[in-house]
């Protein structure tokens, strides 16, 4: 089984960036956990990181042919990425989308999520386990 894992615009920046909000944890570092994680439970883990909407958008395009899951931290593009919502919604794999923060205990337009309504769940305020959370929803939604 391979599950596709997604990092959307900044998460690059993790560890340097509002360490009070997302802590010290490097995007390398997640992805780390995320491999050692996909070893245990015998499913091969690709992360990719974009800034990019149209490159977001074109990996999910092309996942189906290669994945049996995503699992997406839409980043800023959790809020109005309607390309994304869209892409997600038409690739007919699983989806869990994931947050490091408590995106409903921070400002008000980040309550809303275009991409929940498509995602076959959301886990959020858990930092690394968030990822690693989603990781083994998506295997068991596969399985």
């Amino acid at each position: 089984m391979k599950i596709l894992v997604i990092h959307g615009p900044n998460l690059d920046k993790l560890g340097e960036r509002e360490v009070d909000v997302y802590g010290k944890l490097t995007l390398e570092e997640i992805d780390a956990a995320l491999s050692r994680l996909g070893q245990e439970l015998g499913v091969t883990v690709t992360s990719f990181q974009s800034a990019g909407e149209g490159e977001i958008v074109g990996q999910i395009g092309t996942a189906e042919k290669k994945y049996q899951a995503i699992v997406i931290n839409p980043a800023a593009y959790t809020h109005y990425s309607v390309a994304i919502c869209d892409a997600l919604a038409a690739c007919r794999l699983p989806v869990v989308e994931v947050h490091l923060s408590n995106i409903y205990s921070r400002e008000e337009f980040r309550h809303k999520s275009v991409i929940a309504p498509v995602a076959n769940g959301q886990i959020s305020g858990f930092g690394l386990n968030s990822y690693l959370l989603g990781l083994r929803a998506a295997v068991a939604l596969v399985k």
